[in-house]
C-alpha cells in the first residue's frame, strides 16, 4: 500500500446528525459524528445497543439521509444526488452483505454472484469475477442452488456477490449473526482476505468481539457518539471495552 493510497477514503461521514421522530418522540441516534473509512481497511463498527452504529452504516452507505452534517463515498456527496444517481452509485460503488443471505433460491451460485450486474446490463470484469470465485472457495458449487448449500456456503455468496462489481466500499451488517461460529468465523476470515487481496474496503457493523477482532479497527459508538477507536483489535481487548461501556451506563 503506497503513502497516497493509506490516506484516501473510501467513505466518511462528517458531523454527521440524525434525528427520528419530534418533540417527545424524538430520538437523535446520530449526534455529531465523524469518521472516516480507510481504502484498503477492515473497519468494524461497534456499540451497545441503540448506540447508533446500524443508522451509521446505513446513513454512510447510502440507504438512510442525513438530519445534517455530510456522507461521502469517495469524494462524492451524497447529500447531492438526486435519488437516480443515488441508485446509481449504490449500484455501481457500493456492495452490501447483510445477516439474511437475500440469495435469490432459483438461481445457481454463479447467478446469484453476477446477479446485480445482470440486472445491470453489464458483463463486469470475467478475470475478476474467476478469481473472486476461488477467494470464496466456491469453484466447485457454481451450479448449485442456495438450498443446496450450508448457512456459511450461502454467506460466501453473498460477499463475492458484494464484490463482484468490484465496489469502492462493501458495507456488512451483522454478517454472521445467522451462522455458527466455525460458518461465523470461515465468512470473517473471507471478508479479511478480500480487503487485503482485492485492495477493496470493508466497513462491518457487529455486536461480536470475536468478529470485530477480524478487523484492522474498531470504532466505537455510544449514545449515537463516537466515542473510541482501536487499531489491531482482539477479542479480549474489544470485549474489555464493551464491558466499561456496561459500568458508564
Amino acid at each position: 500500500m503506497t503513502a497516497t493510497t493509506a490516506i484516501r477514503t473510501a467513505a466518511r461521514v462528517v458531523d454527521a446528525v440524525k434525528v427520528y421522530g419530534r418533540g417527545d418522540t424524538e430520538v437523535r441516534a446520530l449526534d455529531g459524528v465523524s469518521v472516516d473509512f480507510p481504502v484498503g481497511r477492515f473497519t468494524a463498527i461497534m456499540g451497545p445497543s441503540g448506540s447508533g452504529k446500524s443508522t451509521l452504516m446505513h446513513c454512510a452507505a447510502g440507504l438512510d439521509t442525513l438530519t445534517s452534517g455530510t456522507a461521502y463515498i469517495g469524494d462524492t456527496h451524497l447529500g447531492g444526488l438526486d435519488d437516480r444517481r443515488l441508485t446509481l452509485l449504490r449500484r455501481d460503488r457500493v456492495g452490501f452483505v447483510f445477516q439474511a443471505f437475500n440469495l435469490v433460491p432459483t438461481l445457481s451460485v454463479a447467478e446469484n454472484i453476477t446477479l446485480p450486474l445482470d440486472l445491470a446490463g453489464g458483463q463486469g470484469d470475467t478475470e475478476w469475477i474467476d478469481a473472486l470465485i476461488d477467494v470464496v472457495g466456491l469453484r466447485d458449487r457454481l451450479h448449485h442452488r442456495p438450498s443446496e448449500l450450508s448457512g456459511g456456503q450461502q454467506q460466501r455468496v453473498a460477499v463475492a456477490r458484494a464484490f463482484a462489481g468490484q465496489p469502492d466500499v462493501v458495507f456488512a451488517d451483522e454478517p454472521t449473526g445467522n451462522l455458527d461460529s466455525r460458518s461465523g468465523d470461515e465468512v470473517l476470515g473471507l471478508l479479511g482476505r478480500a480487503v487485503r487481496q482485492t485492495s477493496r474496503t470493508v466497513v462491518m457493523v457487529t455486536h461480536d468481539p470475536v468478529a470485530a477482532a477480524h478487523a484492522d479497527e474498531v470504532v466505537f459508538l455510544a449514545d449515537g457518539r463516537l466515542v473510541d477507536r482501536m487499531e489491531s483489535p482482539t477479542a479480549d481487548k474489544v470485549l474489555d471495552r464493551m464491558k466499561a461501556f456496561e459500568v458508564s451506563s
